[in-house]
């Protein structure tokens, strides 16, 4: 039978440091809180090979006595708290007093700091969790602390890293977050002894904001501000209409701190409900303030998280304060174009049925894509035509099916009248399964027709997306585009697809980065990443003619009988429902 044993300081410290430090971009996140905690007005970052082989961390903050040094590196050592009540009246990012050991216990660490009142500064040195040297030095005013040879003594922890690009990116994404929460902070940042970020002190949030994030985000926000009862709102968010594909440019911060919380994300997605379609997110930089107390931060290993002590107060008072900042901007706008069909398993809706329906003078209801203006060179050969759907006799399929057209509902649904009943043919849906399948062919084929742009389309991005771009350029220059990296995280979109409108190209392609983040293209499954670059495509691909005839709808439902799974959506939902007698019999009391 085992016994029971106390861990030594060095394992406790290395099972500590997996769950603080799993990646190099924690251990500049941990270095990164101390200084700002240790009021340092200029920080400045460097590392080497994604972090593995350096990460400097340098400040002008308060610095440390030799004593104090030692003991910041001894396990749960903090000079921030004292006491568990203290908790309550937390204002500094770090608390626990483990980051510094846990760091030390997998690396080779480095440390040398002075305070104002010393006339010489001290330096350790620790290797693997064991001390090698404590001396004086000479430095200016503050902390420098240098990590090498990350998990050289947990090879294991070593081996799940992923590559340099990726890991780095990791890193310059954590330090503008922390340039982002604190704008009056000048950030300096080096990779392998390129400068890749300067930032001064800036007076605006949205000065920080345009630096990080790019011109295009800057122009797209708003600021709010807003109080009520001791809780604070104020920041900056998205216009109505302006969405992305994931929540990654939907960023928090709770007195001061980076996290994520669940209740602050659901209140601004909620805020949004009628300015964005379902499935968008919208762009927030914002800053929620409260009493300490009523927030908990010592939920999650690495503080990612917190907890209000009133979440329905917390939320109420975020959507309130975004619908308010809405309706003040023009009200919430809900787009037509992205409504969902209105599913009905209980009966049918109220319909609007024209009096009239105009004939169509011509059945081609898949014409290419106009482009805009003179962004195709004059010269420029036109755009190989589409190929055509799978044929699979769909005419017999349709005629045998005598179904009557009589008009159209809510301009987005098409009524057909049935031997069985009444049928509701949502456009939208039918359209998507049909462009999904053409293009799947095309992706499979290796034929993908497309534009070439007189004038390119700038896109600039945050680092992880630009990394994420990067190992997947070949990948969409394949299937219709022409990207060029045009300096670092900014690209130059010189084509598109044929199928495309040009002024719709940034916003796909941050739809398609969101995918990659999300993991729903996957490197290793060249099938699984064509059918969702096809599904993403065919919701952008779409343009429904305003006034449909009855040719162009016949024409259309042979198209959508033509495709292997004509019920449904490639995101799953029905394209027709039918309502049978017995159902509209009952539906009327007969």
């Amino acid at each position: 039978m085992a016994t029971v044993r106390i861990l030594s300081d060095r394992v406790a410290n290395q099972i500590a440091a997996g769950e603080v430090i799993e990646r190099p971009a924690a251990v500049v996140k941990e270095l990164v809180e101390n200084a700002l905690d240790a009021g340092a007005t200029r920080i400045e970052v460097e590392f080497r090979h994604g972090g593995r082989a350096l990460m400097r961390i340098e400040d002008n903050g308060h610095g440390m006595t030799r004593d104090d040094a030692l003991l910041a590196l001894e396990r749960h050592a903090t000079s921030k708290i004292a006491e568990a009540a203290d908790l309550d009246r937390l204002n500094t990012f770090g608390f626990r007093g483990e980051a510094l050991p846990s760091i030390a216990s997998v690396a080779r660490f480095e440390l040398q700091t002075r305070p104002a009142d010393r006339d010489a500064g001290t330096e350790i040195l620790v290797n693997g969790g064991k001390f090698v040297h404590v001396r004086e030095c000479g430095r200016p005013v503050g902390t420098r602390i240098e990590v090498t040879h990350l998990f050289n003594s947990v090879p294991a922890r070593r081996k799940f890293l992923k590559t340099d690009q990726t890991e780095a990116a990791h890193i310059v994404q954590c330090v503008r977050l922390y340039a982002l929460a604190s704008p009056r902070v000048a950030f300096t940042l080096i990779e392998d002894g390129r400068e890749i970020f300067r930032s001064p002190e800036c007076t605006t949030l949205v000065e920080r904001v345009e630096e990080i994030f790019g011109r295009q985000v800057a122009d797209a926000v708003v600021p709010i501000e807003s109080s009520e009862s001791g809780l604070k709102l104020s920041g900056l968010i998205g216009r109505p209409g302006v969405g992305r594909a994931t929540r990654h440019e939907m960023i928090v911060f709770v007195n001061g701190r980076p996290v994520d919380s669940r209740t602050l994300n659901y209140a601004l997605i909620e805020s949004y409900h009628e300015s964005l379609p379902k499935g968008r997110y919208p762009l927030a930089f914002v800053f929620f303030d409260c009493d300490p107390a009523a927030v908990d931060v010592n939920v999650h290993p690495a503080k990612r998280e917190v907890r209000f002590r009133s979440e329905p107060q917390v939320r109420s008072f975020v959507i309130r304060s975004v619908l308010q900042r809405l309706r003040e901007l023009g009200g919430p706008i809900a787009p037509a174009t992205t409504a969902g069909p209105a599913i009905l398993p209980s009966g049918l809706a109220p319909l609007v049925v024209p009096q009239a329906v105009r004939p169509a003078a011509a059945p081609a209801v898949w014409p290419p894509p106009m482009v805009r203006g003179t962004e195709r060179p004059a010269m420029s050969p036109p755009a190989p035509p589409l190929p055509a759907a799978p044929t699979a006799n769909p005419a017999s399929k349709i005629q045998s099916l005598h179904w009557r057209f009589v008009g159209l509902a809510h301009g987005s649904y098409a009524l057909f009248e049935t031997e069985a009943g009444l049928v509701l043919l949502d456009r939208r849906a039918a359209h998507e399964r049909v462009w999904f399948d053409r293009l799947v062919a095309q992706f499979s084929e290796g034929s993908v027709p497309s534009q070439q742009l007189l004038l390119p389309l700038p896109l600039e991005l945050d680092p992880i997306a630009a990394a994420l771009l990067l190992d997947r350029l070949k990948f969409l220059n394949g299937h219709g585009f022409e990207l060029a990296e045009f300096g670092r995280n900014f690209f130059r979109v010189e084509g598109v697809p044929a199928w495309m409108e040009p002024a719709d190209a940034e916003p796909f392609l941050r739809d398609v980065l969101g995918a990659l983040r999300d993991g729903r293209l996957p490197e290793g499954n060249l099938a699984l990443a064509r059918a969702e670059l096809a599904r993403l495509a065919a919701a952008k691909a779409v343009r429904l003619p305003g006034s449909p005839g009855e040719v162009e709808l016949r024409s259309l439902l042979g198209e959508l009988f033509a495709t292997p799974t004509p019920l449904t959506s490639p995101s799953g939902r029905p394209t027709f429902i039918e309502i049978n007698h017995g159902e509209l019999a009952r539906r009327f009391q007969k």
